[in-house]
């Protein structure tokens, strides 16, 4: 599903980012990418949904080598990912409806009310059905998590990516969170999590992926996708 082959990646004038990452994770996978800040987990992210591309080296995204897509072709493979970053990157003058269906929107997800239901079913599995008409602004810092988890969900991503989702919540926001991850992944959606929370992924026990000065430590044991569902 994702395949990294002898990545490198450096930025002018400074030293490597990334040095000879090769690892590939599975369809259906749940994986976590840690390591101190740093390391490379965000920019391992941004080169999956080619935000980045590497110096030297492969990307492949469902067999496409996505270091060879053109400008034009990036927007259809960033349809089958939904991402979450660190500071959401919610609209702070769009309604969190608003928020949710600016994806379907812009990737043409049917007629007004086609979108519409969609939206509110989203909303609804993340408990925010009631909040439809505020502001980010208005929200809690969970409740912004949710509504940036409900855009990246929105349209049925073949892979999430999620850039430290849990950072400034407390337990009870981050176990709920995380729950939104597990069942996404039931349904067959590829979750990969960069975080350095080391107690959330003891308690979750998925495969983990270190990185440390952009260099891989350890690409973790592939969990047969199946099994990990149980």
């Amino acid at each position: 599903m994702i395949q990294f082959h002898n990545l490198y990646l450096a930025y002018q004038r400074e030293a490597s980012a990334l040095q000879n990452i090769s690892f590939s994770v599975q369809r259906g996978e749940f994986v976590f990418l840690t390591g101190p800040s740093g390391a490379g987990k965000t920019t391992l992210l941004r080169l999956i949904y080619g935000a980045l591309m590497p110096t030297r080296g492969q990307v492949l995204i469902d067999g496409q080598n996505i270091t060879r897509m053109t400008a034009s072709q990036l927007p259809f493979l960033r349809r089958t990912i939904g991402v979450v970053f660190q500071d959401f990157k919610l609209l702070q003058n769009r309604t969190v409806f608003e928020n949710v269906a600016i994806t379907l929107e812009v990737q043409g997800g049917g007629s007004k009310a086609d979108i519409g239901k969609r939206v509110m079913h989203i909303l609804r599995q993340m408990g925010m059905e009631s909040k439809i008409h505020l502001t980010p602004q208005r929200l809690s810092g969970g409740e912004q998590q949710r509504v940036a988890l409900a855009r990246a969900l929105v349209n049925e991503p073949k892979i999430l990516l999620a850039d430290e989702p849990t950072g400034n919540l407390d337990d009870v926001n981050k176990q709920q969170i995380m729950n939104i991850f597990k069942e996404a992944n039931i349904r067959g959606t590829t979750v990969v999590v960069a975080t350095h929370d080391r107690r959330l992924i003891e308690q979750a026990h998925h495969r983990v992926i270190r990185l440390q000065n952009g260099e891989l430590i350890d690409a973790g044991e592939v969990h047969d996708a199946q099994n990990e569902q149980q």
